[in-house]
């Protein structure tokens, strides 16, 4: 068992010699999945590699003319008189150097180009419920600008109201059967090609429901197993069955694989497509946008994984004696996520401090031991924003652009978005936002304990969000019993959302964990002030604001506070609703707008 989960853990294997091209469909035609039913093992390199100018240019070197000038001087050489120039000898030096610092510069551009597969269970435009939609949906189209050839698999979700996304998707025309769950199962493509990014999208009855990717009002869905285990079985079948603008994917490529709907996609590349000589040259990253959701469901549903029953280890979980239900209970159970810690290449969380906390005890949700154990292979890379779509000076949502060089259009945002919602149009009136799924990780339980004494100061509250039942009936009662003061948005809406971050002075995020958090980062590319739990992804990006630095000029991003208490909370509130008297509160906005997470920083 310990050398088949080892089959494809190690970052670095010897390569092949390059030969022909793997997205010739000559060479990859399979017939069922994952059987050795290829005409020709596609070898070679992951990557192709671009002959730069400086390459070619050695194959035919210039010849070098000599300039003949005054100081010239005359050398006998029998009857022969050889004519030597000193200023064209120090001139052929010169264009020799010339040369060679251009060979350089033009060696720094040749690139590694990849043949990129995105696994996720939604990508902004198409679906969307947080943070990790936002990413999938703007990183592809960020690294196809590189260069790179970008897919991107999702299921194609149709609920009545999201049919609309998925309009310009076209059916390829291929279906493939899926031997899982005690039988075949059928899916199907549909395809776009936009931004540079192939949009694919697997199609099954499984994914036509009301509610959103991962459940309804009644709760998380019973069979999503089931979903995504197609998901994942599917996004390994595309690059080879699917031929995108004339040529397949092939085997050679790099495998990203988001949370656990993605994560048994390294997984089955272990253990049904490598030992039949397929995808032995690709490689799987897996990136943790959240490990409090690992996917586990009971051991008994490992059968139908349609996995060998040898790697059951890979998946294996048990739940310690407290977390169990009953005496008899002997907590045994599958965690997908678990199964691709073990058998990724490497796995990258979407910051350094989140990196850190999930191999801690308490930021490491039971995998903390063994997260540590592959921290040869473990990194954090901080979110970026898509500035093109979160950019004040150009935000198609908002009623008036500014920009870092002109905050004039903030002050009339903020009095366009009290308007909207019926609160008195008050400019000296702390305007206070968030924006976030309503349950126990986002910190709701710890506004609605904090709210009436928060609103007994001269401030106003909006809050737009969905989640738990309880929390959206409190924001509908909250709403009437503060009717001067409070807002209370449920649902989510894209528009509304950017004109809150827009007409806000205030962004407040008190997150138990936050493995990143985009809000706060899209507040401050808006001007707008966050309030932030000091934990993972916003400890990184949100820098506390010290107004005596820089001789009392102040310096900082926003305001943190730690512990995660309803009294550190509000006593943050109260330093910062006073501080936006002082001058300093104009030039902590201006940093915020200058302070820009990219996308293409990923």
């Amino acid at each position: 068992m310990d050398a088949a989960l080892r089959v494809c853990s190690s970052p670095v294997a010897p390569r092949c010699s390059a030969k022909p091209s793997p997205l010739d469909p000559s060479i990859c035609q399979p017939t069922a999945v994952g059987l050795p039913c290829w005409k020709r093992p596609a070898c070679g390199p992951l990557f192709t590699r671009r002959r730069c100018v400086a390459e070619r240019s050695k194959e035919d070197p210039p010849v070098p003319a000599l300039a003949e000038t005054e100081d010239e001087k005359t050398q006998s050489d029998g009857d022969t008189e050889v004519s030597v120039s000193s200023t064209a000898v120090i001139d052929n030096r010169e264009e020799e150097e010339e040369a060679e610092d251009t060979k350089e510069e033009e060696q720094l551009e040749t690139r590694l180009t990849y043949n990129i597969v995105f696994v996720t269970a939604e990508a902004a435009p198409y679906s969307k419920t947080g943070g990790l939609g936002d990413v999938c949906g703007s990183l592809p189209i960020s690294l196809a600008s590189r260069g790179h050839r970008v897919m991107v698999v999702s299921p194609r979700y149709l609920n009545g109201d999201s049919d609309k996304n998925f309009a310009k998707a076209v059916d390829v025309g291929r279906r493939i059967k899926i031997p899982c769950f005690g039988g075949e199962q059928e899916v199907a493509f549909f395809h776009e090609y936009r931004a540079g990014v192939d949009w694919v999208f697997v199609d099954h009855f499984c994914y036509h429901r009301a509610g959103n990717p991962y459940g309804d009002r009644y709760g998380a869905f019973g069979d999503n197993q089931f979903r995504y285990t197609l998901l994942c079985y599917a996004a390994c079948e595309a690059p080879l069955v699917l031929t995108l603008g004339g040529y397949m994917y092939g085997q050679n490529c790099l495998f990203l694989v988001n949370d656990w709907h993605a994560s048994l996609v390294p997984v089955l590349l272990g253990a049904k497509y490598r030992p039949h000589g397929v995808y032995k040259d690709a490689r799987s990253i897996l990136v943790i946008h959240n490990l409090a959701h690992q996917g586990v469901e009971a051991a008994t549903t490992y059968q139908n994984l349609g996995l060998p029953p040898e790697w059951y280890g890979a998946l294996e979980w048990v739940f310690p004696p407290w977390a169990r239900t009953h005496a008899l209970d002997k907590g045994e159970a599958v965690n997908i996520l678990k199964g691709a810690i073990v058998t990724a290449d490497r796995i990258v969380t979407v910051s350094q401090g989140y990196s850190w906390e999930i191999t801690t005890v308490e930021g490491g949700h039971g995998l903390n031991e063994l997260l540590s154990s592959r921290k040869s292979v473990l990194n954090g890379i901080t979110n970026g924003i898509d500035v093109d779509d979160w950019d004040p000076a150009s935000d198609k949502y908002i009623p008036f652009h500014y920009s870092i060089d002109d905050l004039s259009g903030k002050a009339p945002c903020k009095a366009a978005l009290q308007k909207e919602l019926g609160l008195a149009i008050r400019p000296d009136c702390p305007l206070v936002g968030f924006i976030g799924r309503l349950d126990y990780q986002k910190g709701t339980d710890l506004i609605r304990l904090a709210l009436p004494e928060l609103l007994q100061d001269d401030i106003q509250f909006i809050m737009l969000g969905s989640g738990d039942p309880d929390t959206e009936d409190w924001m509908r009662s909250a709403e009437s019993t503060y009717r001067e003061k409070f807002r209370g948005w449920v649902g989510f809406n894209v528009p509304i959302s950017h004109r809150i971050t827009a007409g806000c002075d205030i962004f407040l995020m008190p997150s138990r964990f936050e493995p990143c958090g985009l809000n706060q980062l899209y507040a401050m590319r808006y001007g707008t002030v966050p309030v932030v739990h000091c934990t993972g992804g916003l400890r990184d990006t949100v820098e506390n604001f010290h107004p005596f630095a820089k001789e009392d000029s102040g310096q900082g991003t926003g305001w943190t506070f730690f512990p995660l208490s309803k009294d550190s909370m509000l006593g943050e509130f109260t330093f910062c609703t006073t501080a936006s008297v002082w001058n300093g509160w104009y030039l902590l906005v201006a940093a915020d707008d200058a302070r820009i997470f990219v996308g293409e920083n990923r």
